[in-house]
Parts: C-alpha cells; structure tokens; sequence
C-alpha cells in the first residue's frame, strides 16, 4: 500500500508541527504502508532544527517544490504565532488584518495551484492509495481535495488544529465576511474528505457535526525521550516551559502568585528558577517585568529536540500552558507527551473540560488546574516547593505506552487499511 502525504512542515523545520508526521512516516512501513512525502522546497520556518533530517528514513520518496510565499517580503515586520499581540502597533494590526482577510485559509494558499499541477502529472504515472494531507497550515487540505476531485483518489485530512477556531484567529482581526469564508472551506474539506484524522476528542466532536468519519491519533513521545537521564536535577525550584509560548497562552494567574509567594517567603524567593525553553511572546516577558518575576527568569531560544528533552528531565516542575481562547478544550499540546515520560511533575492550567485533563490524571504526572483558579494554583505550587525541599518531588508515570509513536502509527495504518 502506498500513500502521498502533503506536508509544509518537514525537516529541517523545528517545533512541535513537524513531529507527528515525521514520527509516522518512521514507523508505516513497519505496517506494510510505503509513505512518499510531498513538502516545500523553500520554506520559510520559524524555528529550525537541522538534527531531525537524521530521523527520515533513508528508503522513502521525498517531492519537493517551491513555494511562493508573501511572508518572504515582510520578514522584519512578519506576524508569527508567538509575537502576536492582543495589543498591536498600527503596522502589526495592519499586518495582522491582512494575513487574516487576504490569505484564506492562510499565506500558504498561492502553493494549492502548482502544486495540483504537479502532483496530478506524477499520481497519473505513481498511483497512490491514499492522499493525507496534515493542517495547518490549511492550504495542504486545499490540495488534498482538488486532488481528490481530479482523480477520484481516496483521501485522509489530518487537522493538527481547526480551521476556523484555531487559537490565534481572534488576533488576526477576522471580519465577519472572512469568518464566514473559512467556516465555509471548513465543512467542504470535512464534508470531501473520506476520513478526518483530529488529535483530541473535543475536535473529533466538532467535526462530527459535519462528518461522521472522525477519528482520534493523539500525538505522542518516541524513543529518544526514553532514553536514561545522564544529568542530575536542577538545584533550584525551577518551572520549566519548553517550547512556544504565544500571547494567548500568558498565564497572568500564574504569575500573580508566584509575585505573592516570592513577597511571603523569602526562601522561596531564593529558590525559584522560571525557565523559558523556545520562542516566547513578548506579551509574556512584559507580564514577567510587571510582575517583579523577570530577575527569577531565565529566556533560551529554540534549542535541537534532542536537547529540549534533556532540559525537560532536569527540571523540577513542568509547565503546560494552554491558550486562554475559545475552544481551548481540544488544544492537545505535542509536548504534553514528551512531558509524561519525564519523570517530572507536569503543573498544567487549561480550560474546563480539557481533553488534557483524561491525558494527565490517567497517566499520574501531575496536577491540572483551571486558567483563574488562584487559590488552588497557589497551595500547588506550595505543595510542590514543600516535596522539592523534602527531596521527594517526583511522579510515578502509568499507562504511557498507548502514546508512543509505533502505537499510534499501527492505529494510522488500520485507519488506511480500511480505506
């Protein structure tokens, strides 16, 4: 069996977009699936991470074409995920409103045309299976359907995020016109596609209003987090934060006790280390200035995976933040899975009813509190400190396995299977 994934995000990009497929591209031929990759040829990422490539497998097919894409004249001034602010210059709201208004479903788009071109000349001469196409960026649905209307080829959508309620669109100053668009291209993707592939059970709810064909693959954590820690733990009370932190996900509930802890105990205050691991918004290290936090704080840029998994084991405290949006509920953040096999506390504030909430307690790793739950937040956190001074501050992980990476990937080739 084979099938062609449509990707933006491949190696050498970093982050947590590029994992889950990357990780099951590793693992489908063990389930007798040959997977060829379609990906740009002149990406413009964020965040780099060179040491992925070493993961692709050496006998897959790898297409790339180039990619047109308006973010490449705007570089100084781009309007990332992480730096959006919910209080903008008047360049950053005009830019903002033009990524928003004038990219549907986003920059990516002006790749769905030659893309259909080529990739509709070589499946009439390299017949596929399936056609998976992973979002956002969304436009990669775009060529999933275009291609399935052509030649009638089966086709899997994987939505990492949805479309019209992913966290940062409020931020993109959408008028109700554009709303109304992506809500459009929403349900014709869902509608089209043969199956929808979604990470958290709340998304596969809200697709199943459009689609009874959703199913649920988290993503997960493989190998190399289970490797043996060769480092000793920080020495300090550190609550570590690994990997983007945007304006939406600013925990100012968060940092409001830690301000009266610090003011109450002067030991604590000696003790506490905030450690921000990746590409954090400027919003939140103005909240740290605000709150008298920013002299407890350390700011590292994006780091190699490989080294982000070792920071995770060293820390005391892990942190999970989760955008304060509507529809948060479904947001299922990579790291949360790397997280679990850590060995450390995870501290997690999420929305009521939090598909995290089922992630965490099943799995023992830590404590899942509300956004604005103040006075649970702060006996935590003392809880927490108090097991740290003990020495006793650890977790005793159950039930992980169903989250590695083969795990999950047999799942994906049964779901292929059956299409």
């Amino acid at each position: 069996m084979k099938v062609l994934i449509i990707t933006y995000y491949w190696p050498p990009a970093g982050g947590s977009g590029v994992q889950r497929w990357l990780k099951f591209v590793k693992y489908l031929q063990d389930f007798g699936i040959e997977p060829i990759v379609y990906t740009v040829d002149n990406p413009n990422y964020d965040v780099v991470d060179a040491s992925l490539i070493d993961e692709i497998p050496d006998t897959i097919t790898i297409l790339k074409q180039p990619i047109f894409e308006p973010n490449n004249f705007l570089k100084k001034k781009r309007v990332t995920t992480a730096n959006m602010s919910s209080n903008p210059s008047f360049i950053q709201k005009t830019l903002q409103y033009i990524r928003g208004n004038y990219f549907i479903p986003d920059a990516r788009k002006f790749w769905v045309k030659p893309s259909v071109k080529y990739l509709t000349s070589y499946l009439k001469n390299n017949p596929v299976d399936v056609v998976i196409t992973t979002g956002p960026p969304h436009s990669m649905h775009l060529i999933g359907m275009r291609l399935k209307q052509k030649l009638g080829v089966k086709w899997l959508a994987d939505f990492r995020d949805p479309m019209l309620n992913l966290f940062y669109n409020n931020d993109l100053l959408l008028t109700t016109t554009s709303k109304a668009k992506l809500n459009q291209l929403e349900k014709e993707i869902l509608s089209k596609s043969d199956v929808v592939v979604t990470v958290s059970k709340h998304l596969q709810k809200e697709f199943q209003k459009q689609i009874s064909k959703v199913e649920v693959i988290t993503n997960g954590y493989d190998d190399e987090v289970l490797i043996e820690q060769t480092s000793s733990l920080d020495k300090k009370f550190t609550l570590s934060h690994i990997g983007l932190l945007p304006t939406q996900s600013n925990p100012i509930a968060l940092w409001q006790v830690l301000k009266e802890i610090v003011i109450e105990n002067e030991e604590f205050a000696q003790d506490l280390q905030l450690n921000f691991v990746g590409n954090s918004s400027k919003q939140v290290i103005n909240s740290l200035k605000d709150f008298d936090l920013l002299n407890h704080a350390s700011i590292i840029d994006y780091v190699a995976h490989s080294e982000a998994i070792q920071l995770q084991k060293k820390a005391q405290v892990l942190l999970l933040l989760i955008p304060q949006v509507k529809g948060s509920e479904g947001i299922i953040t990579g790291k949360v899975f790397e997280y679990i096999t850590s060995n450390r506390p995870i501290l997690a504030l999420v929305p009521k009813g939090s598909d995290l909430i089922e992630i965490i307690e099943g799995t023992n790793t830590g404590s899942v509190l509300e956004f604005n739950d103040t006075i649970k937040l702060k006996t935590t956190i003392l809880e927490l400190y108090k097991k740290y001074k003990e020495g006793d501050l650890s977790v005793d992980a159950v039930n992980i396995e169903q989250y590695h990476r083969k795990n999950l990937t047999k799942k994906l080739a049964q779901i292929l299977t059956k299409l």
